[in-house]
């Protein structure tokens, strides 16, 4: 069981000193962890692995954001649980060597709290306080087309939390810290794609984030899902089972398939296999995942 300990000036201290929020692709290290020495979130924890690391996602719908980001051609890191700087600092991208253009620094949470008129969080314990380490849920690294790097901050919060007050504030203050450095922040809920996306996807990641299958099963999937097209899922995998000789590697390179966008299947079509596979045009396809359309609450 997970412990019940809270938090404290001290443990913050203590995730300094062990490097959390620091690095980036493997090596990063989440601020806070899915983990017994942790205090525990509310809801659901899960593991993930991608990218040869395993990530460390504090409730189901930012699991299912997460799923969602890891769908995006472009995206090279994914950094979950990242703290914001309190004080002054220089850019998040200067982790990646990006020189002198992110040298400058930029406001911290506290200073930004002032500027907006808002109480900046803070702990208490034993007559002791300290100033709250504000997070971001997920913060990608998205590569362009000349191979610049650009980040993407991703808040995520249930339908209900963003409409209080107090939620609002932090939210604030999130979202000002990144504008402040150029960076687009999204907020995303569970409105912004629907409950048989999501369901579709939680049953399909284990495919999808598994073992990687190769570029030339991956486009024989994609070529052969035309023939299947409005027949089952089963028909296609019962085929391409065939064509592989062995099941989970089907499963793998359509799912695949489907995560590249090289099948752009209808995700509302919920994921069980006796359901037709609808195909959608590439737009509409897009249009299903709210970190690739930018969508924000």
């Amino acid at each position: 069981m997970r412990t019940q300990k809270g938090f404290t000036p001290a443990l913050l201290e203590r995730f300094e000193r062990l490097g959390r929020g620091a690095s980036i692709y493997e090596h990063y290290i989440p601020w806070h962890r899915v983990s017994r020495s942790d205090p525990a979130s509310i809801g659901r924890s899960h593991l993930q692995v991608w990218q040869g690391r395993q990530r460390e996602l504090l409730s189901d719908i930012e699991w299912v954001t997460f799923f969602f980001c890891s769908m995006l051609a472009d995206v090279v890191d994914i950094r979950e649980q990242f703290p914001l700087n309190r004080k002054q600092s220089t850019h998040e991208l200067a982790a990646y060597g990006q020189g002198l253009l992110y040298a400058s620094e930029f406001c911290g949470t506290i200073e930004i709290a002032k500027e907006l008129g808002v109480k900046h969080p803070k702990i208490f314990f034993g007559g002791d306080s300290i100033e709250w380490v504000m997070t971001t849920d997920l913060l990608l690294t998205l590569k362009t087309s000349d191979g610049k790097l650009q980040l993407l901050a991703v808040a995520v919060k249930p339908d209900s939390a963003k409409n209080k007050p107090r939620t609002q504030e932090l939210l604030d203050i999130e979202r000002t810290y990144w504008e402040k450095r150029g960076v687009q922040w999204l907020l995303i809920t569970p409105e912004l794609h629907g409950a048989m996306v999501a369901e579709t996807l939680r049953n399909s990641a284990a495919w999808a984030l598994g073992k990687p299958s190769s570029g030339e099963h991956i486009n024989f999937a994609a070529a052969s899902v035309q023939r299947f097209a409005r027949k089952s899922l089963t028909d296609t995998l019962r085929y391409l089972a065939t064509e592989f000789q062995d099941m989970d590697m089907a499963q793998r390179a359509f799912w695949q398939a489907v995560w590249c966008g090289q099948i752009p299947l209808d995700l509302q079509r919920g994921w069980r296999p006796h359901e037709p596979i609808v195909l959608l045009d590439a737009a509409s396809f897009l249009a299903l995942n709210p970190i690739a359309s930018r969508r924000s609450a």
